[in-house]
């Protein structure tokens, strides 16, 4: 057949209406937009408010260190997170790198002409040759023996195209005559023409749904979410308790005797600042009620309006209230009529220790704690070949409740072996070797000698790798005969055949036939064998093929010699075809070639299962073979799974969205499916609760990968891949998901150390303020020693705890749900316990110096200073052993970081004290009170480790 191809005008219009053979790049965050993209996180948003309200205490005060150590705080976390997600980055992107350039052949005005693959457009001719990559979809105008390598968009391995529509396999992704960008030819040639172009391509479709924004928030933001929410309202319940009844005190115990008309006016001022305020606190009142189980929509009007409406807003109503005083002969524009400026003083006072409860009740480390944990996971990730380009994945695999594999490349090696070969009905062994070598056109690469890789079709291959397996050398096979004649493989005719002129031992310089291809077509053709050997062929063959195994015959037939043969010297496909169906061959044997299942994917998929996650396989295969290879990674048993546990891709898209979700609970593979339907999958498991994790190498995983909660691809996969990934598996192997999912609960285990350890601080610095604000005592520690106690202390805790290894036990146990939340009743019971524990200590502490009404010494200040450190310095052992069931001190001389930090944490208190001076308002301790000190603290990690020792025998 003849083809002209398009005219150069033609390209231009084609191009000017379909566009360019180029796919959209996925949009790049830019950095300033990355970094600020740090502070939507809720705690850190809570930390701002608190930053700017000690701004204003600050300004009052003319002290800054603590409104600038919260700032330090908070860009040090930013910071931190910030710098290692754009360090790995910059790995990512030297893995993805796209050529656009690669030359294609086409047919242009009647010339066969090489353009670089974005020049392609819709129309276009393009001829295709065995190791061409397909440049865009096409549609086949001739074939012969084409076979496609459909694995990056459907998991197909080695695909027949023909076009032909009575040889179209029935259940094939694509139609047979459809040749799709991002494929590559592994055997025969074709000429197709081009029908879609770059986006609009199935790759491109798939590639644009791997870009897409997903919306599903991580299981550790919404926990931090809800943290955020409880500081906030209880931190504001307690700011406006503690203003309300220190006002109403001063109103009630005549310390200030107000009229009515100034009480009116007060009244005013405070409702137009409540009103002007409402962006701040209604929210806190909507929390209030989400926390307690009843969520409410806040108003869309409220939402919509922006802080100027609601300042104008607030004047206006304080401006109207006062106003009402005429009414009553109270004239707002005179002075006589409001409150005296001592009575004013006292109550902006009131308002700066409601502030400071508010700063108080913020923990500063937990940031901190946050980025660090997930950070030194992700650089100990990547020594475990786990390249991890969004810090949220780290966290997540931990909170993983379902795995949707894929097949091939993931679970399988992405390599056809021959697992069984049966060559034992007589036939030489020389004739057997070249019967292999000769009729096939695959190669072998060499570039690696111990690892070998084929080249072409992957079945073929897997046959010379079993003769390279054997010590035979197909090459030398190949150069001791002389092929005469070859006719390819086809759906239609099932078998190959190669007449060469043999070098093998026994036949050598004979004319020999040889046959390869579907068992029962080879057998056809063949004479020599009994009945009963026929049989058990058959049957073998019968358990090979319920394996999923690709089964194949072989036989040859010796030609007759002398002048007979001279007439098969230029025999070509059509002879061949004539001398086979003949008969009269002899069965040489045959073979069952698989994808074989990698060697440490059974143990790792049985790892997940007992930790409490559901696998589900989804592959564009055939479900023969998914369920064979779910067998043997131990996923699928024949005797309890059946139609319910599996279903395919156009079944799946038949049923309802109400239907899909009831039944995605149930399924265990998925077959034939596309990139949509596994994308549909994650995300109706999503809409179930469940938290998705998603495995894959190809394009066609690469929108499932975009909105899973985690995606994870494969090294060797394709860039749109990688791209839509989270987590990159730079080892290829299936295990390393297990042990991501071991350092995402290890690393949720040690954030809710460092919670535990830091409530509990803030429960007591909390209460002694809030009590000493009723009271009229005030915590006697500096700024500077606040300074040190919140900040620097509280990340070097962040550092300790986050840097304490992760736990094997953890897999163990089922995955948390999304519903709990990060604070568990045995956390709230210690945070308060503990936290009112260290407030009798601190406040006896006090009554001990007798200054409950007044200052402190500085030496008393100093030892006061000491134990109120020393409190978290051994509370920081309990949360170590927190969820551990073991004692605080197992393992700890293998933690070097948490001990590192301890001591690091007592040197600097040592130093503090002894040399801080003036800048701490210290003097130095003497040996006896340090060492009365360090011992009567120390009973916190005591009185925690009988409670651990009590609690392990009870179990026991």
């Amino acid at each position: 057949m003849t083809h002209r191809g398009l005219s150069a005008r033609e390209v231009e219009a084609s191009r000017a209406e379909h566009g360019e053979n180029v796919l959209t790049p996925p949009p790049r965050t830019p950095l300033w937009k990355l970094f600020l993209g740090k502070f939507s996180d809720p705690v850190i948003r809570i930390l701002l408010i608190a930053a700017f309200l000690s701004l204003g205490i600050s300004f009052v005060h003319g002290e800054y260190y603590e409104t600038v150590g919260i700032f330090c705080a908070i860009f040090l976390a930013t910071g931190v997170s910030f710098w290692f997600e754009v360090d790995a980055a910059r790995k990512f992107d030297l893995l993805n790198q796209v050529n656009d350039d690669t030359p294609v052949r086409v047919i242009r005005d009647g010339q066969v002409r090489e353009v670089g693959k974005r020049e392609i457009v819709v129309g276009d001719i393009i001829l295709l040759e065995t190791g061409d990559e397909v440049p865009a979809d096409a549609e086949l105008l001739e074939a012969m023996a084409l076979q496609v390598d459909e694995s990056n968009l459907t998991g197909e391995p080695s695909a027949f195209k023909t076009i032909h529509p009575e040889e179209f396999r029935p259940d094939a992704t694509y139609p047979g005559n459809l040749v799709l960008r991002g494929t590559s030819v592994i055997e025969g040639h074709g000429v197709a023409r081009v029908v879609r172009v770059g986006d609009a391509t199935e790759f491109g479709r798939v590639a644009t749904q791997a870009t897409v924004q997903a919306e599903e928030n991580t299981p550790l933001n919404r926990q931090l979410e809800r943290l955020a929410k409880l500081i906030g309202v209880v931190g504001f319940g307690l700011a406006v308790f503690t203003f309300a009844a220190l006002f109403l005190k001063d109103v009630f115990d005549g310390h200030d005797r107000f009229t009515w008309g100034q009480l009116g006016l007060l009244g005013a001022v405070f409702a137009g600042l409540a009103v002007a305020s409402v962006k701040m606190w209604l929210p806190l009142v909507y929390d209030a009620f989400d926390l307690a189980g009843r969520p409410r929509q806040m108003s869309a009007g409220i939402a919509r309006r922006g802080w100027f409406f609601w300042l104008l807003c607030g004047m206006l109503v304080c401006a109207g209230i006062a106003s009402l005083g005429l009414f009553f002969g109270v004239d707002p524009l005179s002075a006589q009529a409001w409150i005296g400026l001592d009575a004013a003083g006292r109550i902006l006072n009131y308002f700066m220790v409601a502030v400071t409860l508010i700063v108080v009740a913020v923990p500063e480390g937990l940031p901190m704690a946050v980025t660090l944990a997930l950070a030194l996971s992700i650089r100990k990730m990547l020594k475990s070949n786990n390249l991890v380009r969004k810090m949220h994945a780290c966290e997540t695999m931990g909170a993983t409740t379902v795995i949707c594999t894929d097949k091939t490349g993931t679970l399988t090696a992405n390599r056809m072996s021959v697992e069984a070969a049966h060559f034992d009905f007589g036939v030489p062994e020389s004739v057997v070797y070249e019967g292999v070598a000769v009729n096939t056109t695959a190669e072998l690469n060499r570039d690696d000698p111990n690892q070998p890789k084929a080249l072409g079709n992957p079945t073929e291959g897997a046959l010379l790798l079993w003769l390279d397996a054997a010590g035979e050398s197909y090459a030398g096979w190949r150069e001791r005969a002389e092929v005469i004649a070859r006719l390819p493989f086809s759906t239609r005719n099932k078998y190959m055949a190669t007449l060469v002129r043999s070098g093998a031992e026994g036949i050598d310089g004979q004319t020999v036939l040889y046959v390869k291809g579907a068992p029962e077509i080879v057998l056809g053709h063949c004479a020599g064998l009994s009945e009963a050997q026929r049989t058990e062929v058959e049957a073998q063959l019968a358990e090979y093929q319920q394996q999923a195994m690709r089964t194949l015959g072989f036989a040859y037939r010796i030609l007759p010699a002398g002048d007979e043969s001279a007439k098969y010297a230029h025999a070509d496909a059509e002879a061949l075809k004539a001398l086979v169906a003949e008969g009269g061959l002899t069965f040489a044997g045959y073979t069952a070639i698989m994808d074989p299942v990698r060697e440490d994917v059974p143990a790792a998929v049985a790892e997940c299962m007992e930790a409490g996650i559901a696998v589900k396989i989804v592959t564009g295969d055939t479900p023969g073979t998914a369920r064979e290879i779910g067998r043997r990674i131990g996923l699928w048993d024949p005797a309890s799974d059946g139609p319910r546990n599996e279903i395919t891709g156009v079944e799946w898209e038949a049923l309802s969205d109400e239907e899909a979700l009831e039944r995605a609970a149930e399924i265990k593979i998925m077959s034939r499916a596309r990139p949509m339907d596994k994308q549909r999958l994650v995300q109706l498991l999503q809409r179930r609760g469940e938290v998705v994790a998603v495995t894959g190498d190809g394009t066609n995983d690469a929108p499932a990968l975009n909105f899973a909660n985690v995606g994870l691809s494969m090294g060797s996969g394709t860039s749109v891949a990688r791209e839509a990934s989270d987590i990159t598996l730079l080892d290829d192997s299936f295990a390393s998901i297990a042990t991501a999912v071991m350092w995402g609960r290890s690393v949720y285990r040690n954030i809710q150390r460092f919670v535990l350890f830091q409530l509990t601080i803030n429960v007591a610095a909390l209460t002694i303020v809030f009590l000493g604000s009723l009271l009229g005592f005030a915590l006697p520690l500096t700024v500077t020693q606040m300074l040190w106690v919140n900040l620097i202390m509280d990340t070097f805790a962040a550092g300790a705890l986050a840097s304490l290894p992760p736990d094997r036990s953890e897999m163990s146990h089922r995955p948390r749900r999304t519903t709990d939340f990060i604070i568990t009743p045995v956390m709230r019971r210690s945070i308060l316990w503990t936290g009112f524990g260290f407030v009798a200590v601190l406040l006896g502490l006090l009554a001990w110096f007798g200054h409950t009404g007044g200052g402190v010494t500085a030496y008393e200040l100093s030892l006061f200073f000491t134990v109120f450190v020393l409190l978290q310095f051994w509370n920081m052992f309990n949360a170590k052993a927190y969820a551990s069931g073991r004692s605080a001190f197992h393992g700890l001389w293998h933690d070097t970081g948490f001990l590192l930090v301890a001591a690091l944490i007592v040197i600097g208190q040592v130093v503090i004290v002894s040399f801080g001076g003036e800048v701490f308002r210290v003097v130095p301790l003497s040996l006896r009170d340090w060492a009365i000190a360090i011992g009567a603290t120390s009973a916190v990690l005591w009185i925690g480790e009988a409670l651990r020792l009590i609690r392990s025998r009870r179990r026991a």
